[in-house]
């Protein structure tokens, strides 16, 4: 009989977000296995319901505090799932303290804890210091701890006793999403013309501090060469990011569907990823991009595995962390050098179909799943 796998990531598709993506990325390509996933609900109700053949229970969340969802009835659901469904592995994506707490009341002897480590707590140093006790007793607990990159396991003091537990596992890409699909080519010309037929600099995701997009706000009037400076996505800065924006090569479409995101990636010129802090572990949307073909600018991430996921010189450009002037003298550098734009697009394209899917690491997973 196969291995029954109970996946616990912050939320789960369709909602959209870096962890959800890489969660059920692995669950749609591990098919030799059985799956349920349990998680937060975006609504204060609990939702159990069907994505794609899996079953998922959808937890209600009464609020958020320091970016922590609370749920009261995710402990009630937990129970239920390891009692009927009986999971062999755990499969616990991180950091999410509330959750850890109920999986070391609840977890059976029995059953094997892998803890998917995305990023450390790196800001919230007032939660942490109450969560550290619990986070070493769950790192004790689990059989094996999966980190997204080697880069960042060199720089987590939290991980620095359980490197014997750790395997380095990129984070996987859902390819399907960014194939070309019919109605493509002809939706990025749409694109390219709705800004000018400029060059498209483009990011997207949450509008949060960590992101650094006002960085990128202030390189508009650097430019060497007149291009649209493309900010997709939402958060609770989206506002203050506007208002900021006074320059006429802003633009802000909003939160895309799988589709427009896809066109918007073809459509454009580079990427721009301007985070500054290791709570950017691996950057999902910066390995998308590069699939896509496109060069990316970056930041220098102390301990971050954003370096490591796009190799400075080779598939992009980075710079002195937090240095506005320094990410703008690397976007005129690939703005206005069509060659090196062109060969940087290429070697990142190959980067990532040979490093971030999941064909590369299925067999890493199996062995992590059978071991």
């Amino acid at each position: 009989m196969n291995k029954k796998i109970l996946h616990i990531p912050n939320y789960y598709s369709p909602h959209i977000g870096g962890i959800e993506d890489v969660c059920h990325t692995i669950v749609s390509a591990m098919t030799n296995y059985q799956h349920e996933v349990i998680c937060f609900h975006d609504e204060k109700k609990t939702q159990k319901d069907y994505y794609e053949g899996i079953r998922i229970i959808r937890c209600g969340v009464f609020k958020k505090l320091f970016s922590q969802s609370i749920s009261f009835s995710f402990y009630k659901e937990l129970k239920n799932v390891f009692e009927n469904f009986d999971p062999d592995i755990v499969h616990f994506h991180g950091p999410n303290p509330l959750v850890s707490v109920y999986l070391l009341m609840l977890l059976p002897k029995k059953t094997k804890l892998i803890v998917h480590w995305h990023s450390d707590i790196v800001e919230q140093n007032l939660l942490y210091a109450f969560y550290r006790p619990i986070e070493r007793q769950l790192l004790s607990r689990a059989n094996k701890i999966v980190i997204t990159s080697p880069a960042y396991l060199a720089g987590s003091k939290a991980l620095s006793a359980w490197t014997s537990k750790v395997s380095v596992i990129p984070n996987t890409l859902y390819t399907e999403k960014l194939q070309k699909q019919a109605g493509d080519d002809e939706a990025v010309e749409k694109i390219r013309k709705l800004y000018g037929g400029k060059k498209i600099i483009f990011t997207f995701g949450r509008h949060v501090s960590y992101k650094g997009l006002h960085h990128l706000i202030d390189i508009a009037p650097l430019l060497k060469e007149e291009a649209a400076i493309v900010i997709a996505g939402q958060g609770p800065l989206s506002e203050t990011l506007k208002k900021r924006s006074n320059h006429p090569s802003l633009h802000f479409p909003g939160r895309l569907t799988d589709d427009e995101l896809r066109q918007y990636l073809y459509a454009s010129d580079l990427f721009a990823f301007p985070s500054v802090t290791r709570n950017e572990a691996f950057g999902i949307a910066l390995a998308e991009a590069m699939y896509c073909g496109l060069p990316a600018v970056t930041f220098t991430i102390p301990d971050s595995g954003v370096n490591w996921v796009c190799v400075h010189g080779e598939t992009g450009l980075e710079s002195e962390n937090g240095n506005t002037q320094a990410l703008a003298f690397a976007v005129n550098q690939l703005l206005m050098d069509p060659v090196l734009r062109k060969k940087m697009g290429a070697n990142a394209s190959l980067r990532a179909k040979n490093f971030f899917t999941t064909d590369t690491i299925k067999e890493k997973l199996i062995d992590l799943y059978n071991d």
